[in-house]
C-alpha cells in the first residue's frame, strides 16, 4: 500500500473516498442503470474456443450466504447463468490438504478434492467440462511460492514424484467415477519460478512427467482424451523467456499438449506480445496455448472492506477505463488475442468472475463468515502453513472489483462478452470515462492546465472536448511548497455533464536532467556496470517498476550485482543542497547499497537497501555545501546473484531557494 501523505499535504485517496470519486487514470460518467456494452467482433473464432471461468471459490461463497442471480434478477445456480452467458469451461484449483491439524480450513475456497468434485458436477449438469488445476502445494502457489504439501515434506525427490503420481491418478480417477467431464489437467500453477519446494528444472522437470504420466494412464484407463497443460506468468519479460521454457520442457521431455500463460494487463504487457510470445510456442514445439488467467476491473468500490489488488493506490498499468466496458474490451480483446495465434490458439479463463463480497453489515460479521467457510482469500488458520504471507494478510475477497457479477451476485453486462464476441454487439453510446490528467510544476512556477480533456465514449472512440476547472489560487498553491492536489472540472457533451481530474503535483526544484529516466536521451548519466558482472542494467519501461511516470534503472543478475550510476551537475548556484532518489527490490543477499555526493572535495554517502517489490527507500543526502559550482550525485548497488530492483526520481534540490 501507499503511504499516507500528512494531512496539510492533501492524500488523494483520503479525498477522494470523501466524496465517493475514484481515480486512478480514470473518471467515470455516472449512470442510475446498467448499460448494455459495445463488442466488436472476433473473426475466425472457432467453435470449440474455450470461452471458460475460474469458479473455484464457488462453494465457500454460497456456504456463507452469498446468492446469485440471472439476467431477470431471479435467483438461478451461477453455473447455468454463466452458461446461458456463452460460458462453456470451468477451471478449479486443487490443493492437497489445505487445512490445519485440527481441521480447520485456510480459506481461498478450501479447494480441496471434494470441493473440485463438487463443482466439477455442477459444471458437467449444465454441459461444461473441468479444467483441474492441480497446485501440488496445500495453499496458493504462484511465482512468489511454491511450496510444498506438509505431507510431502522431507521426501527426496525420486519419493516426491512418486507422491505426486500417486496424488495426481487417485483424485482424477476419483472425479471421474463421480461423472465429472474433466477436458484439461494442469500440471502446477504459476511454475515460473519452481514446483512443489522444488526450484531447479531437473527436479521440477521429474515432478511434470510424474504428474503427466497419472494422467495418461487414466485417460486411457477411462477411454478420454484429457489434454496435459503446463502453466507460465510474466509474459512480459518477452519471447526470449518464454522460448526457454519452451525449450527447457523440451530438452528434460516434458509430456504435455498446452502451454498456458497468465495475463493481467496490469502486470503482464501488451497483448500483441502476447500472441507473438504464444504463437513461438505454437511453431516452435507444436503445443496448443491459451491464457490460463485473465481480469480487469470495472470499479474502484470496496465490497467488504478489505483491500483490493487493483484500487485507487494501485501504481499499475490501466490500459482500459475502471468500467463495465473497459472490462468487457480487456477480456474481448484477450480472447482476440489468442484468436490471432492461429489454430493452435484454443482459449481463454476469466479468473475467479464470482468472487464477490460476503453477507454482513461490518467488518467483524464477514470475518466469522470468512473464518468458519473459507470464503476469503485466507483464513487466520492458514498462518500455520504460510506464516509469512497468509499469516499477516488473512481475510476477505481482494477480487470482488473484478468479478463479472456485482456486489449482490447480479450478472454485469461484461459477462455478456463471451457470447457477443461471436457476433458482435451495439448498445446506446455514452461516455465511458474521462482520462484523468496529471500536471507537475515546480516551486513558484505558474500552474497551467489544460484546456481540453480526453473522453472516452463506450464504442472505445475518443474525443478531445473543453473543460472548466474549478476556481483556486493557484499561484499560492505553487508557492506553498512541495504538495499534492486535486483539481476537478466538468466536461459537457451529449447530454452528460461528467467529472474531470486533474493530479496537481508541486514539486521541488530539481537540478538532475532526465532524473527519472523518462526521456530517450541518457547521455547525462554515467553507468559503470563493475566488470561486467551484472546480467540486466538500463532503462525499463514498465510502471508498476517505476516510482513514477513509466520507466527506471532497471538491473537484474545470475551473477553477483555491482554498478553505479551518477551524473554531474555544474554551474550551480553557490549553497546548500539535499540529494535523494528511490529504490525498489529484492532477493538481495550481501548488499552494499548505498546514494553518495561528492562536492568541494567532500564525499558524502547515505546506506539504504532492498527489502520487496514496491517497497521503496528514500535516502537522502542533507545539507551538501556546493561552493565550487559542481557536484556528482549518484548510488552504488552491489549485492549476490539473484537481485533484482529498480531505481527513479533522482532529486538535487536546493535548501535556500
Amino acid at each position: 500500500m501507499m503511504d499516507r501523505k500528512a494531512l496539510v499535504r492533501i492524500s488523494f485517496m483520503t479525498i477522494l473516498l470523501m466524496f465517493g470519486i475514484p481515480f486512478g487514470g480514470w473518471i467515470f460518467a455516472e449512470s442510475s442503470a446498467q448499460p448494455g456494452i459495445f463488442v466488436k467482433k472476433v473473426d475466425g473464432i472457432p467453435e470449440d474456443f474455450i470461452k471458460g471461468v475460474d469458479l473455484s471459490s464457488i462453494i465457500a461463497l454460497e456456504n456463507s450466504g452469498v446468492v446469485f442471480y440471472n439476467s431477470k434478477g431471479e435467483v438461478q445456480d451461477i453455473f447455468k447463468t454463466l452458461k446461458e452467458h456463452g460460458v462453456n469451461y470451468i477451471r478449479v484449483r486443487v490443493w492437497n490438504d489445505p487445512y490445519d491439524e485440527y481441521g480447520n480450513p485456510y480459506g481461498g475456497g478450501n479447494n480441496d478434492l471434494q470441493t473440485a468434485i463438487a463443482i466439477g458436477k455442477r459444471a458437467a449438469a449444465q454441459g461444461m467440462k473441468l479444467c483441474v488445476n492441480f497446485h501440488y502445494s496445500d495453499f496458493w502457489a504462484d511465482p512468489s511460492k511454491q511450496m510444498v504439501p506438509k505431507a510431502w515434506i522431507g521426501l527426496n525427490i525420486d519419493e516426491k514424484a512418486n507422491a505426486l503420481y500417486e496424488f495426481t491418478r487417485s483424485a482424477l480417477t476419483e472425479m471421474l467415477t463421480a461423472g465429472v467431464e474433466i477436458g484439461i489437467v494442469q500440471i502446477g500453477n504459476e511454475t515460473t519460478t519452481g514446483m512443489s519446494g522444488e526450484r531447479n528444472w531437473i527436479n521440477i522437470s521429474k515432478l511434470m512427467n510424474a504428474g503427466s504420466r497419472a494422467v495418461r494412464e487414466v485417460s486411457a484407463e477411462f477411454d478420454k482424451d484429457l489434454m496435459i497443460a503446463v502453466h507460465f506468468t510474466n509474459p512480459e519479460r518477452g519471447l526470449a523467456e518464454y522460448h526457454r521454457y519452451g525449450m527447457i520442457l523440451e530438452n528434460f521431455q516434458v509430456d504435455y499438449d498446452i502451454f498456458a500463460s497468465s495475463w493481467y494487463p496490469y502486470w503482464h504487457g501488451s497483448l500483441a506480445n502476447l500472441t507473438a510470445l504464444l504463437k513461438d510456442i505454437a511453431d516452435s514445439f507444436g503445443k496448443k496455448v491459451m491464457v490460463a488467467e485473465v481480469s480487469y476491473a470495472y470499479t474502484y468500490e470496496n465490497g467488504d472492506n478489505f483491500g483490493n489488488t487493483i484500487s485507487e493506490e494501485s501504481y499499475v498499468v490501466k490500459p482500459y477505463p475502471i468500467t463495465v466496458q473497459g472490462q468487457a474490451d480487456c477480456v474481448r480483446d484477450c480472447i482476440q488475442a489468442v484468436v490471432d495465434v492461429g489454430e493452435a490458439g484454443i482459449g481463454i479463463f476469466y479468473w475467479e468472475p464470482a468472487w464477490i463480497p460476503v453477507p454482513g453489515s461490518s467488518y467483524e460479521e464477514r470475518f466469522d463468515l470468512w473464518e468458519k467457510y473459507g470464503s476469503g482469500w485466507a483464513a487466520s488458520y492458514a498462518a500455520t502453513y504460510d506464516p509469512e504471507d497468509a499469516g499477516v494478510w488473512y481475510g476477505g475477497s481482494s477480487w470482488e472489483n473484478q468479478a463479472l457479477f456485482d456486489f449482490s451476485g447480479r450478472p454485469l453486462a461484461s459477462l455478456q462478452v463471451f457470447k457477443y464476441v461471436n457476433t458482435g454487439a451495439e448498445t446506446d453510446l455514452l461516455i465511458d470515462a474521462v482520462k484523468e490528467v496529471e500536471v507537475k510544476v515546480r516551486i513558484g512556477d505558474p500552474v497551467m492546465l489544460p484546456e481540453t480533456v480526453m473522453v472516452i465514449f463506450n464504442d472505445g472512440t475518443t474525443r478531445e472536448m473543453a473543460v472548466i476547472w474549478e476556481e483556486h489560487d493557484y499561484a499560492a498553491m505553487s508557492k506553498a511548497g512541495p504538495q499534492d492536489y486535486l483539481v476537478y472540472g466538468t466536461v459537457t457533451a451529449e447530454g452528460q455533464t461528467v467529472t474531470a481530474l486533474c493530479k496537481l503535483y508541486v514539486v521541488e526544484k530539481n537540478y538532475l536532467d532526465n532524473p527519472s529516466f523518462e526521456e530517450a536521451d541518457l547521455s547525462m548519466w554515467k553507468v559503470n556496470n563493475v566488470n561486467n558482472v551484472t546480467t540486466e542494467l538500463g532503462v525499463l519501461d514498465k510502471m508498476a517498476d517505476a516510482h513514477s511516470g513509466t520507466k527506471s534503472l532497471h538491473f537484474y543478475s545470475r551473477n553477483n550485482v555491482h554498478f553505479t550510476v551518477e551524473q554531474e551537475v555544474k554551474n550551480l548556484s553557490p549553497g546548500r543542497y539535499n540529494f535523494s532518489l528511490f529504490i525498489q527490490g529484492g532477493d538481495a543477499k550481501d548488499q552494499e547499497i548505498y546514494i553518495y555526493a561528492v562536492a568541494d572535495g567532500v564525499t558524502y554517502r547515505e546506506d539504504t537497501d532492498i527489502d520487496g517489490w514496491r517497497r521503496f527507500r528514500n535516502p537522502i543526502i542533507r545539507d551538501i555545501s556546493v561552493e565550487s559550482g559542481t557536484i556528482i550525485v549518484g548510488a552504488s548497488v552491489k549485492c549476490g546473484p539473484g537481485a533484482w530492483g529498480t531505481l527513479d526520481d533522482f532529486l538535487l534540490a536546493p535548501l535556500d531557494e
